[in-house]
This record gives C-alpha cells, structure tokens and sequence, in this order.
C-alpha cells in the first residue's frame, strides 16, 4: 500500500507541472497566432483603410499623422454630386459615341478622345455575347474617366513645379501647396515625396485593373457599386462579398459615381505604402525622360491582390493582348475653351 502511494506523487508533481507550464505557454501561443494571420492580410487594397463614411476618423493607426479626410476630401465631394444619376442602357450609350464619332479605332489613329463622361456603368454590358465588343465598349466608357483624373493630376503637378521655380510664393500659393500636402499625405515642407506622389498612372495600367477587377465591367461590385478596382473597406459603405462571413471581413467600396472610383484608385496607387516601389520607379523614368510605361510598373502591383506575381502576370497580358498602350499618349479634348487653355 505504501509502494503505490509513493509511485502516485511523482505522476501528480509531472502533471502540475504540465498544467502550470501550460498555463504560462497560452498567452505567447495566442500572440503568435495572431500575428501570424495579421502578416498574411493583404491591406494594399483598403485605400489606405479608409471609407468614404467615417467622418475623418483615421483608422491606420501607424499612420498617425494622416487625417483620411485630408487624404479624401475631394473624392468626398466628387461622391456626394450626384446620388440620383439615371443609368443610361447600352444602346443608348452606343448611340452617344456615334453621334460624337468617339471610337477606338479613330483614338487609336488620331489619339485623341472625346470628353463623353458617363456617370454610371449599363447593365446591358454583361449580355454584349461578342467578347471584343464588351471590351471595347467598356473602354470607350472608362477611357474619358480615366484621363480627366491624369489631367487632373498634371494640371497640379504644373503648378506644384511653377511654385518651387519661384524664389516668393503668393498666400494663395501657400494655402494651395498645404491642402496638397494633407491630400497627398505627406508632410508639411517635404516637396520631394509630394513631387513623386503628386503623378500621373498609365492609361494602359488603369484600364487593365479595371478590367481585372471588374470583368470588363459585369461584375456585381461594379454594377451595383461603381467600384472599378475593387477597393476595400471594413467599415465604411460597401458592398459585401457573397462568400464572405456576414459579421467579418471587408466590403467592397462603394461609389455613387464612376469618377469617385477612378480618383480614389489613383490616390491608393498615389499614397499607399504598398506601392512606394512603384512609385519610385515611375519617378526613375521621369528622370530619365522615359514615357511611364505600364509594363515596367506593373511589376510593383504584387500587393494589389492576394495572388501577387500571378496577378502581375495576368495584367500584363491584358496589357499585350488588347493593345492597351495604344491609349498612354491619347488626349482627351477639351470640353470647353477654359479647359483648353489650360491643357
């Protein structure tokens, strides 16, 4: 009897131990885990995770010295325009481009594009059964877009140089180059990251994301949400993927025009730390005097999605195969003679 009571300690002392060490292991197991799911989430799509309903509040806690509304506060007021927009079919749409004899085939001779800027996409896209028609044709609606916001951009990057050539600067010219920093969020006085941030994005790169992300235009994300690229919220006004858990995980951003998406593309490409490597790299080939080309930044995108260098692959096909640079030097006409003396 004595044996065995004296063979039972040493099995009670091992198993408290056990339960004490592993009480003292858990924390350090949990924090491992979490980290280790948090290294694999790709945020280079959140549009620096902010939404267009957040009143400002920053969310990128890292970032502490950014204010999203800085950041937005065009893309806010350009979303807010027009919440009514009639969603025009596909014929008629067709019919516009031929009364203004806007094709692609005419931009891809003459290079320039007629300043036709629809608001939202026709869902009669998704039954064009022709596969080069419904790319066509979703071009012909995007390609506008997507120039104006580069014109846009150029306009500001012309001023931007004319400020730092100069050895005083107006108040209006102070105030100008403050909003400009808060917008590109960069800091105050730092002209060199506003110089590279402050840049145009290939023609041929948009258009192959927005077609990427939208199927050429018949995704629901696009139909129901104006949402060209596929940019991500947690928070805000989105839509939510089907698959996805309905108390997780991310939506879809949402816009109430196709011009609020295509701005806010640009400005994630623009300020996200995702693409600082892409950015640097189009400010190398502006130093060059080389013309941005979109398949030497293309190679930078490997954050934009989930499958990295496959989705580098993929867009630089779609680059190829639908002679998208053909539109990296098309123009867009002016639409009035205001706008013209300024282009």
């Amino acid at each position: 009897m004595k044996k065995k009571n004296f063979g039972t300690f040493p099995k009670i002392f091992l198993s408290s131990l056990c339960v004490v060490f592993l009480f003292y292991l858990m924390p350090m197991i949990i924090d491992y885990s979490k980290n280790k799911s948090l290294e694999y989430r790709n945020n280079s799509k959140t549009v620096l995770a902010y939404t267009l309903k957040n009143d400002g509040k920053n969310l990128e806690e890292s970032r502490g010295d950014l204010n999203e509304n800085d950041l937005l506060i065009d893309i806010f007021s350009l979303n807010d325009l027009e919440t009514d927009t009639v969603r025009l079919n596909a014929s008629t749409i067709k019919q516009l481009f031929e009364d203004t004899n806007y094709s692609l085939k005419e931009v891809r001779k003459k290079k320039l594009v007629k300043p036709v800027a629809l608001t939202l996409l026709p869902a009669e896209i998704k039954m064009i059964e022709n596969t080069k028609q419904r790319k066509d044709f979703f071009i012909q609606i995007i390609l506008p877009l997507i120039l104006q916001e580069n014109n846009n951009i150029k306009l500001d990057r012309k001023r931007l140089f004319n400020i730092i050539n100069k050895s005083n600067n107006t108040d209006l010219e102070k105030k100008w180059l403050k909003k400009k920093y808060k917008q590109y969020g960069a800091s105050s006085g730092d002209l060199s990251t506003l110089k590279i941030r402050m840049d145009e994005i290939p023609v041929s790169l948009a258009i192959a994301q927005a077609a990427k992300e939208t199927g050429w235009g018949t995704s629901r994300f696009a139909q129901e949400g104006n949402a060209l690229f596929g940019q991500w919220t947690w928070s805000g006004e989105g839509l939510k993927p089907k698959d996805a858990d309905k108390n997780q995980g991310h939506k879809v951003m949402k816009f109430n025009v196709l011009q609020a998406s295509v701005r806010a593309y640009q400005r994630n490409l623009n300020t996200h730390s995702s693409y600082k490597n892409l950015r640097k790299a189009r400010a190398e080939l502006r130093d060059r005097g080389k013309p941005l080309d979109s398949l030497v930044l293309v190679k930078y995108l490997n954050e934009y999605a989930e499958t990295g260098e496959k989705y580098i692959e993929v867009l630089s096909q779609i680059i190829k195969q639908n002679n998208l640079k053909d539109f990296d030097d098309a123009k867009l006409l002016p639409s009035s003679i205001e706008l013209e003396s300024l282009i």
